[in-house]
């Protein structure tokens, strides 16, 4: 358990303490503390997303569930916060091998608010956008297990073939 807590919040024991871990390390909370907080977010984000499926027939449906879809992304996406901290969080999400799949994740919860609000005729878009968004956190999660991307994409391109 020590060594799962020590890889989530980046300790490595060997470095000197910068001004940041000094302050990350004063506004700690506990272990305990850290898993509830992801839990309530996980599990508040899995609701709106559900929520947003479920409210999809209804007048305007397509831009609440696209919207709903992308605030439960977003809160289960920021739930990971608690188990690692904002900043290793963030080191992680631009890390050299994750951070075009970082990018595009962002950019699809943009595109996708921007089509469900500012567009007219923009709900066939925003679902567009929510399906592209789906894939991009795939693709975003898939970074964080070793080669699983190469595995994806060999498993697609057998597919294709």
């Amino acid at each position: 358990m020590d060594k799962l807590k020590k890889a989530l919040s980046g300790d490595d024991g060997d470095e000197e303490q910068g001004i940041v871990t000094q302050f990350s390390d004063a506004t700690k909370l506990s272990w305990e503390t850290r898993i509830k907080g992801f839990v309530i977010c996980f599990v508040l984000g899995v609701v709106l997303s559900i929520l947003a499926t479920a409210l999809l027939f209804m007048k305007n449906g397509l831009v609440i569930f696209a919207v709903l879809y992308t605030f439960g992304n977003v809160l289960a996406l920021a739930s990971t916060c608690f188990l690692m901290g904002p900043l290793n969080q963030l080191k992680k999400m631009f890390a050299k091998t994750r951070i075009i799949a970082t990018i595009l994740v962002l950019v699809m919860f943009v595109l996708t608010l921007v089509c469900a609000f500012a567009l007219k005729k923009g709900a066939a878009l925003a679902i567009l956008c929510c399906v592209l968004q789906f894939l991009a956190l795939t693709w975003y999660s898939l970074s964080y297990i070793p080669y699983a991307r190469d595995a994806a994409k060999k498993c697609f391109s057998a597919c294709l073939d």
